[in-house]
């Protein structure tokens, strides 16, 4: 008689885990999985005349593709994006989250402070930095006393826009920082400290090393995140902005060729070859965490 009731408990408690599963299941179904498969179907083709119907094409848009100079010049800025924003937002946020997890006056309304910008609207931190960066009247300029064409000039644009992309992800980096720096036994520190080890030392052989899953998963998010550079390259740069060129990414071109253009199917080839270039760095990343990533 137990057995049967443990079976049955078992068949209830798996049916009703399947059920509470099963909107975020099909929510990834619907958003994510079959547009994927979609975008690559629709790489294959290319859009009628004046938006009607789609024409075969066959691998057309990827030789296209890989001769397409404007393609590459975007892949360099995203790469070029994410060199700088992925490292500097995970360190920036790692120290924060530090300083912040230690007993300190006032450490709620600080962590809320540099939380801000992930709640602020887009668009609303486009508008803000634009007029930091305007080269005749913007605030940095009147600071440090010097004209400096933050987004025209097509050598800093790209790198104005990653600074932006580093200020508004600090607090996110930050709160997952938290989470895992309150998971480190204090027991380890206060043997440090008995041992006479100094802060630096108990942040690069403690901290460091046990935190090393929250890490991992920071950067994988934050790449991923950074390589889908869109919003604001969008608000920020104008569209005769002489910088453009070397500052869009490839999802600013997808959305030009696609929704600009109507070319959706150069778009879609635009979108897999982005889709690629991720699963490639992340494929590398999971293998390189085998030698950095401890897990307890």
């Amino acid at each position: 008689m137990e057995e049967k009731k443990f079976t049955k408990r078992k068949y209830n408690e798996t049916i009703w885990g399947w059920l509470f599963i099963l909107p975020t299941m099909t929510g990834l179904m619907i958003l994510n999985i079959i547009p994927i498969f979609q975008t690559i179907y629709q790489s294959f083709f290319k859009t009628g005349d004046f938006g009607k119907g789609n024409v075969f094409i066959g691998f057309g848009n990827y030789a296209k593709l890989f001769q397409d100079k404007e393609v590459w010049q975007a892949l360099l800025n995203t790469l070029k994006y994410s060199v700088v924003e992925v490292p500097c937002s995970i360190v920036i946020a790692l120290v924060l989250a530090v300083l912040l997890n230690q007993k300190m006056r006032g450490r709620s309304a600080y962590r809320t402070i540099f939380f801000l910008p992930m709640v602020a609207a887009p668009a609303a931190i486009a508008m803000v930095w634009r007029w930091l960066y305007n080269s005749e009247f913007g605030l940095l300029n009147h600071i440090i006393g010097k004209n400096i064409a933050w987004i025209s000039n097509p050598k800093i644009a790209v790198f104005s826009i990653a600074v932006i992309g580093i200020w508004s992800v600090i607090g996110y980096n930050m709160v997952l920082f938290l989470a895992g720096l309150q998971e480190v036994p204090g027991d380890y520190y206060e043997a440090a400290q008995i041992d006479g080890a100094s802060g630096i030392s108990q942040f690069f052989n403690i901290t460091l090393p046990l935190i090393s899953p929250t890490i991992f998963f920071v950067c994988i998010t934050r790449v991923i995140g950074a390589m889908q550079l869109f919003d604001y390259i969008f608000m920020v740069m104008e569209k005769s902005n002489p910088a453009l060129y070397k500052t869009q990414s490839l999802v600013y071109l997808f959305y030009r060729y696609s929704f600009v253009n109507g070319n959706k199917g150069y778009g879609a080839a635009i979108v897999v070859l982005l889709l690629a270039v991720i699963m490639l760095i992340t494929v590398f990343q999971t293998y390189a965490q085998k030698k950095w990533v401890y897990y307890n």
